[in-house]
């Protein structure tokens, strides 16, 4: 695989500083820009972070030195160093939608973090072992914006990546019908750590505007089909969600009641997890685990502390499956919301496209 040259537009948030290190020693992507608002632009990377560095590593030392970019004022500066880029910013939805189609339309494929294009019909959101095949409406997207190389692609919300993948093994094999989900979601989901949110601490908050509505419609278009240059949502399965904000660093919990019109029976799910085909194995991607779905067997996992790291934070951990009185059956389901539900997420999707030569 060729090396290729990387930018990260919103390189001073948690999602930008989370991209800074999963790229630092990446094997196919090399850090070649940084931007940001205009406030850090001019300033070193080093000196845009100064208090604000959310991490537990140091900034990369290849980074650290590197002069900001404006991320609306210097993209024909940007584009003479970059191949694509990684976008986390933090604007409003209509300002990120337009910004992420001028990068774009200048010939700069971008892959987004942000929610703004999510539904944008002939946007791809891809999770790599869900919906690969999503990548192919890129060719009617760029058509309509005039583009060779250009395109956006986003990744899902983060709160999905926990509870999707092991609905998505059983969905066609059983007929998934209803799905029930609580999302348990960590502070850094908000941008948030302990010392700059201390009212989490010893609380509970049951609400994350928005949160809802994305886990109830986005896996729709998740399971969604590539037809007649758009992306058609699936009609279903019904899913109804409740999203709370919980006093946990990072990783996102989801308690699962799930409804079938064949119902399987528990060993059935677990020989399904188990066998999973996972349609993007053969191409080695650097940030793909080796093993997608892990089914913990323990009364009590997966945990938050103990698991979130499992795989590099790139898998899904799921445990405590058994029948329910109301629903078919019923289980919990961890993920790492900033690495495989964010950053990491979009790392890999990128490693995809680049496998598939979308990036060339």
């Amino acid at each position: 695989m060729k090396n290729y040259r990387v930018g990260i537009i919103g390189a001073t948030g948690m999602v930008g500083q989370r991209f800074a290190l999963l790229l630092e020693n990446h094997p196919w992507f090399t850090v070649t820009a940084l931007a940001a608002s205009p406030k850090s632009a001019g300033k070193t990377y080093e000196k845009a972070v100064e208090g604000r560095w959310a991490m537990t590593k140091s900034i990369p030392a290849s980074m650290k030195d590197m002069v900001i970019f404006d991320a609306e004022g210097d993209l024909e500066k940007i584009k003479e160093k970059v191949d694509f880029v990684f976008c986390a910013v933090d604007m409003k939805k209509e300002d990120i939608r337009a910004l992420e189609e001028r990068y774009a339309k200048a010939e700069i494929p971008v892959v987004s973090n942000n929610s703004a294009h999510r539904f944008t019909p002939d946007v791809p959101m891809v999770v790599p072992e869900i919906n690969p095949e999503h990548i192919e409406i890129i060719a009617s997207q760029r058509k309509r914006l005039g583009t060779k190389k250009g395109f956006v692609a986003v990744k899902s919300n983060c709160s999905l990546q926990s509870y999707v993948p092991p609905l998505h093994v059983l969905k066609d094999r059983f007929g998934l019908e209803k799905i029930l989900v609580c999302t348990y979601q960590a502070i850094s989901g908000a941008g948030k750590t302990f010392e700059r949110w201390p009212e989490i601490i010893d609380n509970v908050v049951p609400y994350i505007g928005g949160e809802e509505e994305k886990s109830e419609k986005e896996p729709l278009k998740l399971w969604g089909k590539v037809e007649n240059g758009e992306i058609v949502l699936a009609k279903g399965p019904a899913i109804t969600a409740q999203c709370l904000r919980v006093p946990v660093s990072d990783g996102h919990m989801a308690a699962v009641f799930a409804s079938f019109s064949k119902k399987p029976t528990v060993e059935e799910i677990k020989k399904a997890w188990a066998e999973f085909d996972n349609p993007i194995a053969s191409l080695n991607l650097p940030s793909a685990p080796k093993q997608f779905i892990h089914y913990f067997e323990e009364a009590d996992r997966p945990q938050t502390k103990l698991d979130r790291e499992l795989e590099g934070g790139m898998a899904i951990s799921v445990g405590r499956l058994r029948e329910d009185t109301q629903y078919d059956v019923k289980f919990v389901c961890l993920s790492h919301n900033t690495l495989r539900g964010a950053a990491g997420g979009a790392v890999l999707m990128a490693e995809l496209l680049a496998a598939k030569g979308y990036m060339d």
